[in-house]
């Protein structure tokens, strides 16, 4: 394997652990303590906390990522057939 097929696999896992990642602790507008910002959507999130879950979404990023490459040079699974 070389090393523009691992960063696409990591990226690839990345953005399906990001998407997945983003709902977690997020409040609405409605459901904080301030009213937020004028003219808000109330179901926009008050505090999204995006470079926390972006911090996250590496660090469980990795392992997957080394997992995966783990298995396709193991051989286990042939993706040439």
């Amino acid at each position: 394997m070389n090393i523009p097929a691992a960063i696409v696999i990591f990226t690839i896992v990345w953005w399906c652990l990001f998407f997945a990642m983003l709902p977690i602790g997020v409040r609405s507008r409605w459901e904080g303590e301030g009213d937020g910002v004028d003219g808000a959507d109330p179901g926009a999130p008050q505090d999204p906390n995006l470079k926390k879950k972006a911090l996250w979404t590496t660090l469980v990023a990795l392992p997957v990522t080394a997992a995966i490459i783990a298995v396709i040079l193991s051989g286990a699974i042939n993706f040439r057939q």
